[in-house]
């Protein structure tokens, strides 16, 4: 049951959260201290009304989550956290925006403990908080009458979030779906950086949302029992998720107060000297925590303690009653894949020739029976993506059991809800889409690659081969342009062979995300020499086939359906006597990971080097060196046929064979 608190204390507790922020914005210097001051009251009864957490367990597996979408006010955060106990403390606060320090300016998830996932770009965090949602819904739906799973997600949201496309499409989701256990404030300000919102933002936002399905709300944001009032009822609503629409003042007690001046920079010291005077705050010492403050926040988290242990209580209780259930729970929270599942998934690649999007969508049938954390779905392409887990149903309002997701024709929602159901429990999540797409999703692909998520980006419709839907839909800069982002693995495979691999490997990289770049064309399965260890692939590139007749004299690199290619033209060059090695590199980054001596084995040093890859060739300059030669396409593409393509760009063996042939004599 949530405490009553006397009012006084309750208004002296907020006063600490806003001066909190206050100081450690001035102290760095830098940072965003009007919203935290106009959050404080919503922060504080959110945390001391129901939000269940425990702070010495902040990884507990069924507490409930709290997402700050508006990342900028994170001294709001931060405060809250230290005061309820975790463990962060007055002098990390006092670090705010240093070097090195717990508390960055936005908040990072594995940096800072009680932060449940990263903010900062406006509209991911309400979107990923989704993704919770839906995961723990998906989670609580397979122990259907087993009290263990009953987690919710508290956030709030800003302007800024709200007027962000990929907030509209994963609030458009939610509704959808029904997911009754996301509650969210908007913080209704009406101030941004520019000046009033009413320069670019008039909507109702409330109507909006009520038309998505949402149960919606309006209330004064400083008004402490209608807060309390709204959240009581937000959270005994059934059936949809809940927003709880605030007006507040941004900079209140300031002589900020409603100026865009209080957003994005220190109030300075005349404007907090007035701040601390209109709220009877001592002006020294700075950070100050009253001790009845610190108390009523220990009362609420020894309520989490409690909780935590009914909880495992209960889950004792289950496991004790045996059965595939408890198994089944372990499973899904550990995430756990089998030993063996990499020589399962090359036992269990396909022999026939096919597209790499369709030998991949075989593959993923074997993984999904034998790694139930496995769910996903597309961007409304199942057909084409080959994504769909057979023989499971489609999440559906009140049906949250099966493990397809149908994220409808919302890429950047769909990114930024894997990353919230990679931080959730239960499952590893997938998403798919055409290659060419992965523009509207990079936001929320380069968050779960600096969050260290665990999730797979499945793009097909690799390349110009992709044909007459012409160049709109045609990736060119693309596999390139994913490269770049630090701690994503870009998994472009040849073959079945390659992408068995591709799928073990994304399932033992817990620590960051995958991305797949697939094929709509056919490719072959190509031989392997004698003796060949698969294991080699998961080592991002390796020798495929070697040169005949002695020592190589250029090694050729190839990834994808370039692969092929490289391997007919190393035939046609052995017959005219030249000693070329044909390497085949699915995962760059993986190999650039590997010892120096794998590298230098693959790619002998003082060999000349060429690279074969339609798409553009300016990243792959480095690998070849001065002396090497990159076959790409640095243009958009064609409205043609898939074959005609490639003879108009050179890309047949008789072509590329010649093009090798001449550097060669150089």
């Amino acid at each position: 049951m949530p405490r009553a608190y006397d009012p006084k204390l309750v208004d002296q507790a907020v006063h600490t959260l806003q001066m909190l922020a206050v100081d450690g914005v001035e102290k760095a210097n830098s940072g965003h201290p009007g919203t935290p001051m106009a959050l404080a009251p919503i922060a504080f009864e959110i945390f001391t009304r129901h939000l269940r957490y425990d702070p010495k367990a902040p990884d507990w597996t069924d507490r409930d989550r709290f997402v700050l979408s508006c990342g900028h006010a994170s001294m709001l955060l931060y405060g809250v956290l230290h005061l309820a106990g975790y463990d962060l403390s007055l002098d990390d606060l006092k670090q705010f925006r240093q070097l090195g320090s717990r508390t960055p300016g936005h908040p990072e998830v594995g940096v800072t403990p009680g932060v449940e996932m990263t903010t900062g770009p406006l509209g991911q965090g309400i979107s990923t908080a989704v993704g919770m949602a839906l995961s723990l819904k998906m989670l609580a739906a397979r122990f259907p009458g087993e009290d263990v799973v009953s987690a919710r997600v508290f956030g709030i949201a800003s302007d800024g979030d709200l007027m962000e496309g990929v907030s509209c499409e994963a609030s458009s989701l939610a509704g959808h779906l029904g997911l009754d256990n996301l509650v969210f404030f908007y913080d209704d300000n009406r101030i941004t950086i520019d000046g009033a919102t009413s320069l670019a933002f008039t909507e109702d936002v409330a109507a909006r949302y009520a038309s998505y399905g949402w149960w919606v709300t309006q209330i004064d944001g400083h008004d402490h029992a209608q807060i309390r009032a709204a959240l009581d009822e937000a959270v005994a609503v059934k059936g949809k998720p809940k927003l709880i629409v605030a007006r507040t003042h941004i900079g209140i007690h300031s002589p900020r107060q409603d100026m865009s001046k209080a957003h994005g920079e220190p109030l300075g010291a005349k404007d907090v000297e007035a701040t601390k005077r209109a709220i009877g705050w001592p002006l020294e010492p700075t950070f100050h925590v009253p001790g009845e403050v610190r108390a009523l926040f220990a009362e609420r988290a020894a309520d989490g303690v409690a909780e935590h242990a009914a909880w495992r209580a209960r889950v004792a209780a289950f496991e004790q009653k045996g059965g595939d259930a408890p198994a089944l729970y372990r499973q899904l929270v550990a995430k756990a894949v089998p030993s063996d599942l990499f020589e399962q998934l090359v036992a269990a690649a396909p022999a026939k020739d096919a597209a790499t999007r369709v030998q991949a969508g075989l593959v993923e049938q074997t993984l999904a029976a034998l790694v139930p954390s496995l769910a996903g779905g597309s961007a409304d392409l199942n057909p084409s993506t080959k994504t769909f887990i057979e023989g499971s149903a489609s999440i559906a309002r009140d049906s949250f059991a099966g493990r397809n997701v149908h994220f409808g024709i919302r890429e950047h929602a769909m990114g930024a809800i894997m990353n919230g159901m990679a931080l959730a429990p239960g499952f590893v999540p997938f998403g798919s889409t055409f290659l060419v797409f992965s523009d509207y999703m990079r936001p929320a692909i380069r968050l779960a690659a600096l969050s260290h998520l665990q999730a797979v980006f499945v793009f097909t419709h690799d390349s110009l081969y992709l044909g007459e839907d012409g160049p709109t839909h045609q990736p060119v800069e693309h596999v390139a342009a994913l490269r770049l982002i630090p701690n994503l693995d870009v998994v472009r495979p040849a073959d079945a062979l390659e992408c068995a691999a591709a799928w073990a490997h994304a399932m033992a990289r817990t620590k960051g995300p995958t991305a797949f770049a697939l094929t709509r064309q056919k490719t072959a399965n190509v031989a392997r020499p004698a003796g060949f260890d698969p294991r080699v692939m998961l080592r991002g590139a390796y020798v495929l086939s070697e040169a005949e007749g002695g020592a190589p004299e250029a090694v050729v690199v190839a990834t994808g359906s370039e692969v092929e290619l490289a391997l007919g033209a190393q035939r046609a060059l052995a017959a005219a006597g030249r000693r070329v090695r044909v390497v085949s590199a699915p995962c760059w980054s993986a190999f650039e990971r590997e010892p120096a001596a794998w590298r230098d084995a693959v790619l002998p040093p003082g060999v000349r080097r060429a690279v074969i890859e339609l798409g553009r060739t300016d990243a792959w300059r480095g690998v070849v060196g001065l002396e090497g030669l990159v076959i790409g396409h640095d243009a958009f593409g064609l409205s043609a046929p898939d074959k005609d393509i490639q003879r108009h760009l050179g890309f047949t063996v008789d072509a590329v064979a010649s093009k090798l042939g001449a550097w060669l004599r150089t």
